[in-house]
């Protein structure tokens, strides 16, 4: 056996190779929080994932955790504060709550798995015709397989931002939310419910539809504690 073949198995042995920059770099991913921002448009085409950002860089919990998904995008050209900050998400513009559900949401959480999901769903499904109970019983279905996927999901749902016209099945599903998440909470898999909703003016909307960005601002001001809150205690700080 050669010298440096010795070398190398006495040094694999003591575990004293050097790692790889990739794997380094796959064990310091593995090691971080994983946060999933879902939904639809509200979420993918806009900057509140960027203000959020910002609020768990200002922390300094930036280096702990790491937003996942299969998208990784920045379609407004956000520009937070924190230049680097995680583009991951699993927000798909045009997308309903009840399709998620049905068909997609297992699979995502199989390939990018999370510990926490925060998640606004339901204004699609609203355009669509779809009843408050259809869309109700679409966000119990995700929360079930949120939880196969992960027993331990800490879960953030919004209250659905306003409509500047035909807003009543948006108002329906945020009326019924309340009662909802304290049906389904569970200690292990807490529900908190970010009030995106209260005091949002219609004039924060660039298209009607969503947010400018001011109204990202105030997703972030009701999203971001929240997460902070759920971040500390996953990270027992």
């Amino acid at each position: 056996m050669h010298t440096q073949t010795i070398l190398a198995s006495v040094l694999a042995l003591c575990g004293l190779v050097a790692s790889s920059p990739v794997e380094v770099a796959e064990r310091q991913a593995a090691s971080k929080l994983r946060i999933m921002p879902l939904g639809d448009s509200i979420t993918e085409i806009t900057c509140w994932r960027a203000f959020v950002w910002d609020q768990l860089a200002e922390a300094g919990l930036a280096s702990q955790v790491q937003y996942v998904g299969s998208q990784n995008s920045n379609p407004q050209n956000c520009k937070p504060n924190t230049a680097n900050w995680d583009e991951h998400h699993e927000g798909h513009s045009g997308w309903l709550a009840i399709d998620i559900a049905n068909n997609y949401l297992t699979g995502w959480l199989q390939k990018t798995p999370a510990d926490i999901v925060m998640f606004m769903l339901g204004t699609n499904d609203v355009f669509r015709g779809h009843s408050t109970t259809d869309i109700m019983a679409a966000y119990t279905k995700m929360i079930n397989i949120m939880r196969a996927a992960n027993p331990k999901m800490k879960i953030i749902v919004d209250l659905v931002i306003p409509l500047s016209t035909g807003g009543a099945g948006v108002n329906q599903i945020n009326a019924a939310i309340p009662a909802w998440a304290k049906g389904l909470n569970s200690t292990d898999s807490p529900i908190l419910i970010a009030d995106c909703n209260t005091g949002f003016p219609t004039s924060d909307l660039r298209d009607g539809v969503h947010p400018n960005i001011a109204g990202d601002k105030i997703i972030a001001s009701r999203v971001g504690p929240l997460l902070l809150q759920l971040v500390k205690q996953s990270l027992g700080k």
